[in-house]
């Protein structure tokens, strides 16, 4: 016998969106549209009566927008929710991220009236979305006004910075669940941090500024987009440009260019690590964490091999398994840790390489 279909809640005050979703998220008899609403407190109504297993929501609306409701529905009835919206200009981009930080798990842009076969496209990838998101742990939250940053771990004192910290380098892989696993760890990171750190997090089109914009909030680090030819810098962040992998040539500068997916994805974790591996070896550090699919699996083991230190997210802390747990079991990770462990380890282990050098 089939499993009931999904149910989800549409909350979205154009007329015009919340058919292009219905008609994507209906594609298949997987999932179905339990209810619409045009306002965040209509939306809040039909939660009570339509139990649905995921809340599609738009960030701009009367009478109660996204942000708000999200809050409000994560402090009173839990469920998983995916933003969907267009908002990526420049004064949005924050408050995007923002709705993450209240309790969403996801953000994906709207579809738009295009050919047949680009709306196939983004309707299978809405829907791949919503089924991840429907198995989702999400949790009660506190309200707060103000979030509280997690404390900045301290380097050891010994620690002297020299030319040999150039040739080492530090590399997160992270999809569902991502940005709020990397803002902690981030948040986490003292000013004098001594690695160039790559992070390969999956995100749709259009949102990758507004993640680096929120996650400069609470770091004390600059984080760039990187720039093909540029020598990795210690203390900087770099995320690859978006539809593009990043690697390394053999003088350690980084490589970008558009390519086919690997793993189902470009940018990819796995070809980062893969790069490291031929290029840095055991003066490198991969982490991998929470996320669908397999990406970064198979390029933790290549780096593990090379040398390199592997960490992988564990399972309690991961809002989606399936990234570490792949790692996991093809014996790629050295340590699995919690989420809240990771930036020490990550620390310590960076203060460990400068010092070698």
């Amino acid at each position: 016998m089939a499993p009931p279909p999904i149910r989800v809640l549409l909350v979205e005050d154009s007329e015009i969106a919340i058919r292009l979703l219905r008609r994507a998220i209906e594609s298949t008899g997987a999932l179905q549209v339990v209810g619409t609403a045009r306002t965040g407190l209509e939306g809040l109504e039909l939660l009570e009566t339509t139990y649905p297993d995921v809340i599609c929501t738009d960030l701009h609306m009367p009478r109660m927008n996204g942000l708000e409701l999200t809050r409000e529905v994560m402090g009173r009835s839990p469920r998983p929710i995916l933003v969907i919206s267009n908002s990526v200009r420049e004064d949005d981009r924050r408050t995007v991220f923002e709705l993450l930080e209240a309790g969403a798990v996801d953000v994906f842009p709207k579809p738009v009236m295009s050919s047949p076969e680009q709306y196939a496209q983004v309707a299978a990838q809405l829907i791949a979305k919503i089924r991840v998101l429907a198995g989702v742990k999400v949790f009660k939250l506190r309200r707060s006004l103000s979030p509280s940053p997690s404390p900045t771990i301290a380097l050891p004192s010994v620690l002297v910075q020299g030319p040999a910290i150039e040739r080492a380098i530090g590399a997160i892989g992270a999809s569902t669940g991502g940005p709020q696993a990397l803002r902690e760890i981030l948040s986490q990171l003292p000013s004098r941090f001594p690695l160039p750190l790559v992070c390969v997090q999956h995100i749709s089109t259009g949102f990758l500024r507004g993640l680096l914009d929120w996650l400069s909030l609470n770091c004390a680090l600059s984080i760039q987009i990187a720039q093909a030819g540029q020598t990795p810098q210690p203390g900087v962040i770099y995320f690859p440009p978006e539809g593009h992998q990043l690697e390394f040539d053999l003088q350690g500068r980084f490589v970008t260019f558009r390519t086919e997916p690997v793993d189902g994805h470009c940018p990819s974790v796995t070809a980062t690590f893969r790069a490291m591996a031929r290029v840095f070896g055991k003066r490198a550090i991969g982490i991998l964490l929470t996320g669908m699919g397999n990406d970064g699996a198979k390029g933790l083991l290549e780096l593990s091999q090379a040398g390199g230190w592997t960490i992988a997210q564990d399972e309690a802390s991961s809002v989606v398994f399936g990234m570490p747990r792949a790692a996991i079991e093809l014996g790629a990770a050295k340590q699995v840790l919690p989420l809240s462990s990771i930036a020490l380890h990550l620390v310590e282990r960076s203060g460990s390489l400068a010092r070698s050098g």
